[in-house]
C-alpha cells in the first residue's frame, strides 16, 4: 500500500512539473504567430533591389516560421497601392515591405492621402538601399563637380530622371541649392529610364545601384556618387555625395518592414529579431551585397527613430524646394 501511494504522489509531482514548465515553455517561444502565411507587399515591381531583398528574406523566413511567406509586387500609385492594400487589410499577417522613400515625401507631393501615415507601424529596419547618381559613360563626366559644371556650362540643355518620392525631390533640391538648371524626364517605368540612361537620351538618374547595375557592368552607365552617408564597402572606388564636396545631396536608402497597427508590439519584436539573425548569415549578407544592399537590421524602435530622421531631412528638403506639407 505505501509502495503504491509513493508511486501515486511521485506521478502527481512529475505531472505537476510538466504541467508548471507549459507556461513557461509557451512564453519563451514567443507570440503564437504566423498561424497562417504571410505576405510581403512591396511597392516596387520584380527585379529591384527591394525586390530581390525580400524574396531571398522570404524564404529564409518561412523555413524559420513553419509557414509560407509570400512576396507581392504592387508597383505603381506612387506606392499608394501597396499602402492602402496593407492597411485596408486589417490584418497582422500582411505586412509592407518597402524603400521608406517611396512614402516619406508623399505630405509633399499630395494634398490629400488615401490613407493615415499614423496607421502605419514600423516593424523592422532591414537594409540600406545604396542610391546611386548615373550617367551616361558616352557623357564624358567622371565625378560629381564635373556634372555639376557640365549643367552649369550647358543650362537648360541636359535633363535627369528618378524615382518617384524623396529621392526625385532630394536631386531637385540639390540642383536648386547649386543653382543648376536641368530638365526632368518623368517615366512610369524605371526600367524604360535606365535603358534611356545608357542610351544618352537622358543624362542623369537618381536611383537603386541595384537597377543600374546591368548597364554599369556593360560600360553604358558610369555612376558617379552616393547618396548614402556612410561609404560602401562593396562599392569602395564610387564617394559619397558629401565625399564628393556636396553634402546636399546626402540621402539614406532606408529599407524595411511596417505593417497595419493589428500588428501587436511583441509580434513587432519577434519579427524584427528573426530578421536581424536572418539578415546576419554571411552568405545572405553576401548576396544582399550584390544586389546593392547594407544589411543594416534594427528593432521597432531603431527603425522608428530612422525613419523620424528621414522624414526631417524631407522636410529640409521641402523647404529647399519651397514646398510646405500636406496638413
Amino acid at each position: 500500500m505505501q509502495r503504491l501511494r509513493t508511486l501515486f504522489f511521485t506521478g502527481l509531482f512529475c505531472l505537476s512539473s510538466i504541467v508548471a514548465a507549459l507556461p513557461v515553455q509557451a512564453q519563451s517561444s514567443g507570440p503564437q504567430w504566423p498561424q497562417r502565411p504571410v505576405r510581403f507587399i512591396i511597392p516596387l515591381g520584380p527585379g529591384s533591389g527591394v525586390d530581390i531583398t525580400a524574396r531571398l528574406i522570404a524564404d529564409k523566413l518561412a523555413a524559420k516560421w513553419g509557414q509560407p511567406v509570400v512576396v507581392e509586387n504592387r508597383p505603381g500609385g506612387d506606392a499608394f497601392l501597396a499602402i492602402t492594400g496593407v492597411l485596408s487589410a486589417h490584418d497582422d499577417h500582411v505586412l509592407l515591405f518597402a524603400p521608406a522613400s517611396t512614402f516619406t515625401a508623399h505630405t509633399l507631393l499630395h494634398d490629400k492621402l488615401p490613407y493615415d501615415p499614423k496607421e502605419l507601424v514600423p516593424i523592422a529596419r532591414v537594409t540600406n538601399t545604396l542610391i546611386a547618381l548615373g550617367v551616361p559613360a558616352d557623357l564624358k563626366v567622371s565625378t560629381l563637380k564635373e556634372l555639376a559644371d557640365k549643367i552649369r556650362a550647358e543650362p537648360g540643355k541636359l535633363n535627369y530622371a528618378s524615382v518617384t518620392g524623396a529621392n526625385d525631390l532630394l536631386f531637385a533640391a540639390w540642383l536648386k541649392t547649386e543653382k543648376l538648371d536641368m530638365a526632368k524626364v518623368p517615366y512610369k517605368d524605371t526600367v524604360q529610364a535606365i535603358n534611356d540612361l545608357a542610351e544618352g537620351r537622358i543624362h542623369a538618374f537618381v536611383g537603386a545601384y541595384a537597377i543600374m547595375r546591368p548597364r554599369v557592368q556593360a560600360g553604358k552607365v558610369k555612376v558617379i556618387a552616393l547618396t548614402n552617408r556612410q561609404h560602401a564597402k562593396a562599392l569602395n572606388d564610387i564617394p559619397t555625395a558629401a565625399e564628393a564636396g556636396f553634402k546636399s545631396l546626402e540621402f539614406d536608402g532606408l529599407v524595411g518592414l511596417l505593417g497595419p497597427r493589428e500588428v501587436s508590439q511583441a509580434v513587432r519584436d519577434r519579427i524584427a529579431a528573426d530578421i536581424r539573425q536572418v539578415v546576419s548569415d554571411p552568405e545572405v549578407e553576401s548576396k544582399l551585397a550584390a544586389t546593392g544592399q547594407v544589411v543594416n537590421p534594427g528593432t521597432p524602435a531603431e527603425f522608428t527613430e530612422a525613419l523620424e530622421d528621414q522624414l526631417k531631412t524631407v522636410r529640409q528638403i521641402g523647404d529647399t524646394l519651397g514646398i510646405k506639407p500636406a496638413q
